[in-house]
């Protein structure tokens, strides 16, 4: 996992509010109920509910939808299609299905959409991946490939927002599979209701709302929709943690509760942020011979020094940081310094243990690499380029 896990922050994107999303606020087979889902009455998703959802938006001049054909994002298209009717002036919709060319019924899928669409007046656009797809992470790389086509279609319309319908259950699900590889604060915040994306913005409106509720939705509106064989596929970790959530709900661990944490989680890691970012900018030392601390050091978002060369930091301040916000700090460091990738929470936890120790030590002496970078203390606390190792010089 990497340290950088939860510093995907950028200060100009939209709000997180729940409810509303603004931009310009800071801040295969057709199925009749998913497998695993209860049946019972459930309460479809009332215009009201949706006014609310959607609130923020009206304002954009275009709208991205991305939509599989399953009943979540059925629900996305018609949800939102009967909110932009009501408007004055609603923004554009464009209603985006990938084609991954993973699966034979995909096309078809993709054809069943397009209906939809055009029955409720929104244009549909069929995005395909194409070129070699590797032989494994397959899932994680279609989820790029999508995101990238997304954002590519959005651009080509003006579209600041693309629109997902990723629910309450997937909160939960994605909290639970990131517990299971280790994620620390941030990666355990799960999805956030709005991210940055090459320039646009993923938002979720749909995030608080559970997926029973959706199918609810599509059922009374009359509209068909696919279920994707992958979902249930136990190949894959998430189809497998999929099949658990019944049982962890009747432990307690339902998906509101998971939702809350993620949230809760988001909240404190926001604030270790900005204490990072306070000993970011007083803890950095200007180059040549040790001297007071000097403010700069860092970007707006907290995580890039605008000095080239080492980064230099304060012994004294470090040793007296927090263990977080020294590990973060650290963290951060090494990211803008180093050559060889995202550096490893684990390993950076390490990292960071052993450099306390030698801090603690009168005179102590420390040097370290990790991630193409080297951390050395001497009476100041370097964070340096490595030197190229003997097969890659």
């Amino acid at each position: 996992m990497s340290a950088a896990d939860g510093r995907r922050r950028d200060r100009d994107k939209p709000a997180r509010r729940a409810g509303r999303v603004s931009p310009d606020h800071k801040a295969g087979s057709r199925a009749s109920t998913p497998p695993g889902q209860a049946r019972g009455a459930v309460e479809p998703v009332a215009d009201k509910e949706a006014e609310q959802l959607f609130a923020g938006l009206g304002g954009e001049p275009a709208l991205v939808l991305a939509v599989s054909g399953g009943p979540d994002s059925t629900a996305l298209l018609w949800l939102a299609a009967r909110w932009c009717n009501r408007l004055k002036k609603g923004p554009k919709l464009l209603a985006a299905t990938i084609d991954h060319g993973l699966r034979a019924g995909a096309r078809e899928e993709a054809a069943a959409v397009k209906r939809v669409a055009k029955r409720l007046g929104v244009t549909h656009r069929t995005l395909r991946w194409t070129g070699p797809k590797p032989a494994t992470g397959i899932q994680e790389a279609a989820r790029m490939a999508r995101y990238r086509l997304l954002a590519r279609a959005a651009g080509s319309i003006g579209a600041r927002c693309i629109l997902t319908a990723h629910t309450i259950d997937d909160q939960a699900e994605t909290v639970i599979l990131r517990m299971a590889r280790g994620s620390g604060m941030a990666g355990l915040g799960a999805m956030a209701q709005v991210t940055p994306l090459a320039g646009t913005f993923v938002v979720r409106p749909l995030l608080g709302v559970a997926k029973a509720r959706l199918v609810a939705t599509v059922r009374a509106a009359g509209l068909a929709f696919a279920q994707d064989p992958s979902n249930t596929d136990p190949r894959f970790t998430r189809a497998r943690l999929r099949e658990l959530m019944p049982v962890l709900a009747r432990e307690g661990l339902e998906p509101r509760r998971l939702a809350l944490l993620a949230r809760r989680l988001r909240r404190a890691d926001a604030a270790i942020e900005a204490v990072t970012d306070f000993a970011a900018t007083h803890l950095t030392l200007p180059s040549g011979p040790p001297r007071q601390p000097q403010k700069s050091a860092t970007g707006p978002d907290g995580g890039s020094w605008l000095v080239s060369g080492p980064i230099e930091l304060d012994r004294d301040g470090f040793a007296a940081l927090p263990e977080e916000i020294a590990l973060r700090l650290l963290g951060r460091a090494l990211s803008r310094i180093g050559d060889e990738g995202p550096v490893e929470l684990g390993k950076l936890e390490v990292l960071t243990e052993d450099l306390r120790a030698a801090l603690r030590k009168s005179g102590g002496r420390f040097c370290r690499t990790l991630a193409g970078g080297m951390v050395s203390l001497g009476q100041r606390l370097t964070i340096e380029r490595a030197p190229p190792r003997r097969g890659r010089r």
